[in-house]
Order: structure tokens, then sequence, then C-alpha cells
């Protein structure tokens, strides 16, 4: 059972990124719009996604209702290592350990690199979701030579990155050269100037 008080909000003042409790479970407000029909009293239309399991669903909001909205406490943690499907962490100031499910990742565990900050939510003390930075700087590790007659504009050619992973690069980037990637989209943005 979910004990943390929550601060009850209106209808009307549901914003994406929102974290809520409905039917005993949290979602996250991924879309919200204010609708004022012809008839009747104005809604929210809001699109939700649940915390746990990923499920997604629309619901209808009152401008009068009210809504509970949870507190997530967000930290900044060290990645160490992981370990069987679990990310362990460390908090720099406490050195405290904590070890979170892989699924609570915004983005691929490919990307964790020794040292990085992750942002971990935390709701009654239970890791809720993880957020990596959203740019990361990788090595290029393999690139297939360029071909001549190539234009630089439009094409683009496979390379592999130092964690495994493959991206299209422009025809300039060549092995060992350090690019930036997003760990959203997971592609090229650009060859890191440092």
């Amino acid at each position: 059972m979910i004990e943390t008080p929550m601060k009850k909000i209106r209808g009307n003042q549901v914003r994406p990124g929102n974290v809520i409790l409905l039917d005993g479970k949290l979602f996250v407000v991924t879309k919200a719009q204010h609708t004022q029909p012809g008839k009747g009293g104005a809604y929210m239309q809001v699109e939700l996604k649940g915390v746990k399991d990923g499920l997604k669903r629309r619901d209808r909001f009152q401008s009068s209702a009210e809504i509970e909205q949870a507190f997530i406490e967000e930290v900044t943690l060290q990645f160490l290592y992981m370990d069987q499907g679990k990310v362990v962490l460390m908090n720099k100031e406490t050195f405290d350990q904590v070890s979170i499910d892989v699924d609570c990742l915004s983005a691929s565990s490919d990307f964790l690199k020794d040292d990085m900050e992750v942002v971990v939510g935390f709701y009654d003390g239970e890791a809720i979701s993880a957020s990596l930075p959203s740019q990361v700087v990788l090595e290029v590790t393999q690139a297939d030579p360029v071909t001549k007659g190539q234009t630089a504009a439009s094409s683009y050619k496979p390379a592999q990155l130092e964690n495994g992973m493959r991206v299209m690069v422009p025809p300039h980037i060549v092995e060992g050269d350090k690019v930036v990637v997003s760990t959203a989209e997971c592609e090229y943005l650009e060859r890191f100037k440092g």
C-alpha cells in the first residue's frame, strides 16, 4: 500500500511530467490538453504511462476534480558496475550503494560508462526511474572507409562505437575519433570537440 502523503491538485493543474496516483498505481503524465467543449464543463484530456508496468492509458479530469500528485525525490548517483540485470550506483556524498533494475533506465544500458552520473527518481524509498545524460561521448572503434564519389551532405556510413553499438556517421569520421551520441535516439550528433 502506498503511504507517502500526496499533494492534491485540481484537474486543470495536471501537466506533462507530473507523477500522479490513480486506482492505487503511479502514472507519469505524458500529454495534457485543456478542452472547453461548447456544452458542459471544461476538462483536461491526459495521456498516462504506468511507472511500473509501462502501460498507457487516457483519462479525462474535470477542472474541479482533485488528483493526487506523488512526490518523487531525485538523487544524482554515480554508476559503478552492472550485476545480473541490476545497475549498481553510489551516492557520492554518503558512499551508500544502490542497486536498481536495468528496466528503470530511460535509455539503453549500453551507454553507461564508469563514473557516469545518473539521476534516479525515488518514491517511498524505491527507485522508479533513472535518467542518463542526454548525450555521451564515445570513441569510434571501427568505421568503413569512404567510397569515392560520395557527397558529404547526403551519405552516411556505419561505424561501431566502443560500447559495441553501431551508428551512422558522416564520411569524415574515422576509427579513433570521438563522437557525441544522443542517448534517446541512439544517433550521431557531432564530432567531439575536446
